[in-house]
């Protein structure tokens, strides 16, 4: 006799992945100090250059880092990176070191590099992109200095 329908063991619905490339971001916030200055010029030419930014006594900025990672979601978790190990991972290798910092004497990966925006977040990359492990791979690193002035990059092989 066939067991009663009631009492039939159901079978979990089939897991799908979904095939394609998504991007994520996320975004992170941290403040620092620094200096636009190229010690190779003169006094007057870091002036006129730099302005108000080459202030010997420093200026500051709250600035939002917001780094985007691509690939294909994982088939068993959905995920390309847990969101939660990439702000782990921004946190260790940009805004732990940077946070409430004078870029330009007090992080290491910094030293000798004028700490303007677009110079930042090529070093930004070459600090977080180590980190980075497949499915994900890391597509863009976008660092406002203002809520108006931002710079991105998309890696050393884009063109």
């Amino acid at each position: 006799m066939p067991p009663h329908p009631s009492r039939r063991k159901k079978s979990a619905p089939a897991v799908r992945a979904l095939a394609g490339t998504v991007t994520i971001t996320r975004q992170v916030h941290f403040n620092s100090a620094h200096r636009l200055y190229n010690p190779t010029k003169s006094l007057a030419w870091n002036q006129k250059q730099y302005g108000l930014c080459t202030n010997p006594h420093w200026h500051g900025h709250n600035y939002v880092l917001e780094v985007s990672l691509r690939g294909q979601p994982d088939p068993v978790t959905g995920y390309i990176i847990d969101l939660g190990e990439l702000k782990r991972i921004l946190h260790t290798a940009v805004v732990d070191r940077c946070d409430h910092r004078n870029l330009n004497d007090e992080v290491d990966f910094l030293r000798g590099v004028i700490p303007s925006t677009e110079n930042l977040v090529i070093a930004f990359w070459q600090q977080i992109a180590p980190h980075i492990k497949v499915p994900a791979r890391l597509h863009c690193v976008r660092l406002y200095e203002t809520p108006r002035n931002y710079a991105e990059f998309f890696g050393p092989d884009a063109t």
